[in-house]
Order: C-alpha cells, then sequence, then structure tokens
C-alpha cells in the first residue's frame, strides 16, 4: 500500500517537542519549510532555554491558535535557590545572594501557599512583553531602563518535588499569561534569599500531553528534509 500524503495546507494540528535553546519562532520557520506551507503558527511561546510542548497550527487551523493559547498549562523545571539574574533565568549571569543552608523543604513548600490562586505578577524585562511599541528584551539588552505593569494571573498549583544543595523542583499548573520565570524571582524574593529559573519543561496545554510530542528531528526527517542546520 502506497503512504498517505498528509495534506498540511489543508489544516492540522502539530505537537512537537521543542528542543533546547530553539525559539518557537526557529520551530515555526523550520516546519514551514519542512513542510512546504503558507500559514503556519504556534500557540504559546516557549523560552529558547525551555523545552516540551508546542502546539502548532497549519492552514485553516490557525484559526484555533486563541483556543489552545487560552488553556491551561502544566510545567515542571528547576530554581535555584541563593543566586539572582537580571532575566530570571540563565540567559544572563546569575549573582550570588545568600546562603540556602537555613532552609528546609517544609519552609519552601509554606511558601508556596502565597502563590496559589490569582496573584499579581510582573513580567520579566527580558520578556517579548511590548512597551513603547518595541519589545522589552531589545530595551533590557540595550540597557535601557524597563519597568512593565503587573498583571493578574492563577496558578491553581505549586508543587515542590525535591529540594537538594539549594536546586528546588517543582510542578506549576497556572494559566495562559504566567511567567514562570517571574514566579521563580517573586519565590525567591519570598525565601529571601533570592532565585533563578534554571531548567523549565512545558508538560501539558489543557488536554495535550508533550508525552504525544514528537521530537523535532524525527518529524523532520520523516519528511524527509536535512535537519543539519537550523533554520
Amino acid at each position: 500500500m502506497s503512504e498517505t500524503v498528509i495534506n498540511y495546507n489543508e489544516g492540522k494540528v502539530l505537537l512537537i517537542d521543542k528542543p533546547l535553546n530553539w525559539t518557537s519562532f526557529d520551530v515555526v520557520k523550520k516546519l514551514k519549510f519542512t513542510l512546504k506551507v503558507k500559514k503556519i503558527g504556534h500557540a504559546g511561546t516557549l523560552d529558547p532555554l525551555a523545552t516540551g510542548l508546542l502546539i502548532l497550527c497549519t492552514g485553516k487551523m490557525t484559526k484555533s491558535i486563541e483556543k489552545y493559547q487560552a488553556q491551561e498549562k502544566v510545567y515542571t523545571g528547576e530554581f535555584t535557590l541563593g543566586y539572582i539574574t537580571p532575566s530570571y533565568d540563565l540567559e544572563t549571569e546569575p549573582e550570588l545572594i545568600s546562603e540556602t543552608k537555613h532552609l528546609k523543604k517544609e519552609d519552601l513548600e509554606a511558601a508556596t501557599l502565597d502563590f496559589v490562586g490569582e496573584i499579581n505578577q510582573t513580567p520579566p524585562i527580558f520578556s517579548a512583553v511590548k512597551k513603547d511599541g518595541k519589545r522589552a528584551y531589545s530595551l533590557a539588552r540595550e540597557g535601557k531602563e524597563v519597568k512593565l505593569n503587573s498583571r493578574i494571573v492563577t496558578i491553581d498549583e505549586f508543587e515542590i518535588t525535591s529540594f537538594e544543595n539549594g536546586k528546588v523542583r517543582f510542578k506549576v499548573r497556572c494559566s495562559k499569561g504566567t511567567y514562570i520565570r517571574s514566579l521563580a524571582h517573586d519565590f525567591g524574593q519570598k525565601l529571601g534569599v533570592g532565585a533563578y529559573l534554571s531548567a523549565l519543561r512545558r508538560t501539558k496545554i489543557g488536554d495535550f500531553s508533550v508525552d504525544d510530542a514528537e521530537n523535532l528531528n524525527d518529524f523532520v526527517k520523516k519528511n524527509k528534509v536535512d535537519t543539519n542546520d537550523r533554520p
């Protein structure tokens, strides 16, 4: 039997496990070239230093992007306590703030309670939020002062899964628009020791799971396009 040809221009929903150090736009650009589609977009940005579930829509399914973007997200990852960075992650150099030996897992679990429910959260200055018509990260990288307004987000679950040597493993279930980098920073401030996001993986968007996502290279190879170079 001949292999079924998928018409991606007609409209499909793709689940991709985004690789480390790729931007979400890198993935869109690569798949646009791979699939030869006219319309393709992603439903929710992942930072380059994050991995995990990225939903992409092609053709007429791009009309569903906003619907997928609005759905609840689940993340796992790691905070590093005792340090801060301007970007709230490893895009910028960590600065030592405090020792963390006095902290116990029970202290961390108690601190999570302040971050569950509807909370005010300020996005990182190294983010894609627009300020005076420019992306905040562009202004921040130029060394300009950036002040962003806080916004209401909802965190339905904030679980500490392990804590050892200043490294906090966590699971967060949250609304659209939640910055886990800001959560890391604010959590460190609450504990009085500072913190930054040292690893992040998105595992779910609504009912979609990263367990059902395809490795990007495998997907591209299956569609017979060379994957040696990023777009």
